[in-house]
C-alpha cells in the first residue's frame, strides 16, 4: 500500500487551506479505533474531515458522512467537549520535512490559537494529539507511556515534543546541480538506495516515480549515467521541489497507486481530496475482505469436515441396523428347530424357511437354544430402534451440510475484491453464520474495521432479449429475490440438486420468454454454483409461487415443486460475467 508521504501530505494540506478555512467546528464523530471524521462548515459548504492514524493506511482528507451508528469512543467525546464550535483557522506542518500536521483551532479567525490537533502519519506511529494553548496534552488517541518508548513517550499532562529530528539533509531548490550530483554519486550504489540514503522526505513510491520520469532504472549504478541522464533526474527533482514550493500540484492515478506530480499518470484527477479517501477506503476494504474470506473458509472447512464425519458414523450405524431383520429371521429359525440343539455347541446350521439354503447362526455355548434366541431378539429390538433414532439424527445432519455447502458456494464465487459490494456480500455471510451460532461476534469480528450501514445487490444481468435477471450473491440476497423480489411473471432457477445462487428471469405481464433467454438464466445458475467447473449442470426452473420456504429452514434453503429442467453450460455463463465486468 502506497503511504502518504511528505509530498501527498503538503498536497493535501495545501487543498484543504484553500478550500476548507476557516471552517466552523459543528460535529465529532469517531467511527473505529483508527477513524476520527470532524464536521466542518464554512461560508460556501459543510463537509466531514477524516483524520486516520490507520498503521497502514493513515490519512487525512475530505470524506463522505460517517454512518449512522453510536459513538462510544471517550477520545471523540473529549474532542467533542473541547473543541465544539470553535473555528479551525490553520492547519500548518509542526516542522519541515515532518509527516505531521497542526490543526488550529480558536473563538474566531484572526485569534491565537486555543487547541492544537496534531495529527502525526508515521506508519505504526501514527497518532492523533490534542494539546491546549500551553501545549500541553489533553488527550490522545493512542497514549504511549514510559515503558513503551523512552524516546517519545504521549501521556496526559505532558508537554507536546516534536517527533525525533530527522538527520538525512533536506532537499533545497537551491542546491546546485553539481553539489547535488556529488551528493548522490559520492558512494556509487543502486540509484534507488543513493537517493533515499541521501535526502529526507523521499518515499519510496516517490523515489520509484521520480527515476521512472527522468526514464532510468531504479536498481541501476550511480557510476553508470552518463551527463544526460543526471540532468534529466536533476531536471524531475527541481520539478518535485518547486511543486513543494509553490504548492502547485497535479493530482492523478498512476497503474499501481496514486500521484500528486503528474508523473506515470494515466487518468487525471482535479483535486487532491477524492483520490486519497478512495485509495486508501478501497486498500482497506481489500484487506479486510481476504483476510475475511480467509476466516471464513476455514471455518467453514473446519465445520463442514466434522458434520461429514458425523455423518459417515451415522451412516455407518444405519447400516449396520439394516441387518436388524436377520437377525430376527434366524431366531425365528432357532426357536422352530429347538430339536436340533445339543449343549456347548458355538454354531448350529439350520434351512431357511423359504430357499431351504443352509444358514449358520452363531450360539453362545454358554446358553441353550431359548436363550440364544431371546439374544437374537433383543439383537433385533435394538438395532431397529437404533434406525428410528438414527434416522432423523442422520436428515438433521444432511441438511446442516447441505445448508453449509450453499453458504461455501457463496464464497467460492467472491473469489476476489473488486468494489465495495463484495465486501458486503461478504459481511452479510458472516452476519448471518453468527446468527446461525457457527461464529462467535467478537472472535470474528474486527473493531478496528468501520461498520457498514447499507445492503448489498445482486448481480444484474441482461438477456439477449433485453430481459433483466438478477443473480443472488449470499442467502440474504437469495430470500430476497425469491420471497420479496420475484413477480407472478418471473421465473427463478436453481441448480438441481447442487448448492448455488438463485437466480431471477423478470418478465413483464403477459410476456413470454424466449429459448435464448431461459438459456442465458440457467447458463448463469449453472456458474453461480458449485458445479462450475462442469461441462453441462442441470438447472430447474418454475414459476416463484411454487417455490416454499420449509418452516424452520435456514437462509436460503428452499423446496420447489413444478419445476421443468435445462441443461446449462457454466463456460457460457462466465462469458457473461466477463462481459459484465469489463463493461463496468
Amino acid at each position: 500500500m502506497q503511504p502518504v508521504d511528505v509530498t501527498t501530505l503538503t498536497a493535501i494540506a495545501a487543498e484543504l487551506r484553500t478550500e476548507w478555512l476557516p471552517a466552523r467546528l459543528e460535529q465529532v464523530y469517531q467511527r473505529d479505533r483508527h477513524t476520527l471524521y470532524l464536521g466542518l462548515r464554512t461560508l460556501k459548504r459543510r463537509g466531514w474531515l477524516m483524520l486516520s492514524w490507520h498503521p497502514q493506511a493513515a490519512r487525512l482528507c475530505i470524506s463522505d458522512a460517517p454512518p449512522r451508528i453510536p459513538d462510544t469512543f471517550t477520545f471523540s467525546q473529549q474532542l467533542k467537549h473541547q473543541l465544539g464550535n470553535l473555528a479551525l483557522v490553520a492547519i500548518e506542518p509542526i516542522a519541515p520535512w515532518e509527516r505531521a500536521l497542526d490543526l488550529q483551532f480558536s473563538q474566531r479567525p484572526g485569534e491565537p490559537p486555543l487547541w492544537h490537533l496534531y495529527i502525526e502519519i508515521m506508519g505504526k506511529y501514527s497518532n492523533v494529539v490534542l494539546a491546549n494553548q500551553a501545549n500541553l496534552i489533553v488527550t490522545a488517541a493512542h497514549q504511549v507511556s514510559a515503558q513503551q518508548s523512552s524516546v517519545r513517550p504521549i501521556q496526559t499532562g505532558d508537554p507536546y515534543t516534536l517527533p525525533p529530528p530527522l538527520t538525512d539533509p533536506a532537499p533545497k531548490l537551491a542546491e546546485s546541480f553539481d553539489r547535488w550530483q556529488e551528493r548522490i554519486n559520492l558512494v556509487p550504489g543502486a540509484l534507488r538506495r543513493n537517493l533515499q540514503k541521501n535526502y529526507r522526505g523521499l518515499s519510496s513510491a516517490l523515489t520509484l516515480s521520480l527515476i521512472a520520469a527522468a526514464a532510468l532504472r531504479p536498481n541501476q549504478s550511480t557510476d553508470s549515467l552518463d551527463a544526460s541522464d543526471w540532468h534529466r533526474l536533476f531536471h524531475r527533482w527541481q520539478e518535485w521541489l518547486q511543486a513543494l514550493e509553490t504548492e502547485k500540484f497535479c493530482p492523478g492515478w498512476t497503474s499501481d497507486g496514486y500521484t500528486v506530480l503528474g508523473w506515470g499518470m494515466t487518468q487525471a484527477v482535479d483535486r487532491v481530496q477524492p483520490i486519497i479517501d478512495r485509495y486508501y477506503t478501497s486498500q482497506l476494504e481489500q484487506q479486510e475482505f481476504v483476510q475475511l474470506r480467509h476466516q471464513l473458509t476455514q471455518k467453514l472447512h473446519t465445520v463442514l469436515e466434522k458434520l461429514r464425519v458425523k455423518a459417515n458414523v451415522f451412516q455407518a450405524r444405519l447400516q449396520q441396523s439394516e441387518v436388524a431383520d436377520r437377525y430376527r429371521e434366524q431366531a425365528d429359525l432357532l426357536m422352530a428347530n429347538l430339536h436340533h440343539w445339543q449343549p456347548g455347541l458355538a454354531t448350529i446350521t439350520l434351512p431357511d424357511f423359504t430357499t431351504e439354503q443352509p444358514i449358520s447362526i452363531p450360539l453362545n455355548p454358554e446358553k441353550n437354544a431359548v436363550q440364544n434366541a431371546q439374544a437374537l431378539y433383543k439383537q433385533h429390538q435394538k438395532l431397529r430402534r437404533a434406525r428410528n433414532a438414527i434416522d432423523p439424527l442422520l436428515a438433521e445432519v444432511n441438511a446442516e451440510i447441505h445448508y453449509l455447502e450453499q453458504v461455501e458456494a457463496a464464497i467460492v464465487e467472491l473469489e476476489t475484491y473488486q468494489t465495495a459490494e463484495d465486501l458486503n456480500t461478504l459481511d452479510e455471510i458472516r452476519d448471518e453464520l453468527i446468527q446461525q451460532h457457527y461464529l462467535n461476534d467478537p472472535e470474528y469480528r474486527n473493531a478496528s474495521l468501520p461498520t457498514k450501514d447499507s445492503q448489498s445487490q445482486p448481480h444484474r444481468y441482461t438477456t439477449p432479449s433485453g430481459l433483466e435477471v438478477l443473480v443472488g450473491r449470499n442467502n440474504r440476497q437469495n430470500d430476497q429475490l425469491t420471497f420479496r423480489t420475484a413477480g407472478d411473471y418471473d421465473l427463478w432457477f436453481h441448480t438441481q440438486e447442487i448448492p448455488g445462487s438463485h437466480v431471477l428471469l423478470r418478465l413483464k405481464p403477459g410476456s413470454a420468454p424466449d429459448t435464448i433467454d431461459l438459456q442465458c438464466a440457467a447458463n448463469l445458475a449453472a456458474y453461480y454454483s458449485r458445479a462450475r467447473q462442469s461441462e453441462q449442470v442441470s438447472v430447474v426452473y418454475t414459476e416463484p409461487k411454487h417455490v416454499y420456504k420449509p418452516k424452520g429452514a435456514k437462509p436460503g434453503m428452499t423446496v420447489y415443486k413444478h419445476e421443468r429442467t435445462l441443461w446449462a453450460q457454466p463456460k457460457q455463463g462466465e462469458q457473461l460475467v466477463a462481459k459484465r465486468l469489463k463493461s463496468e
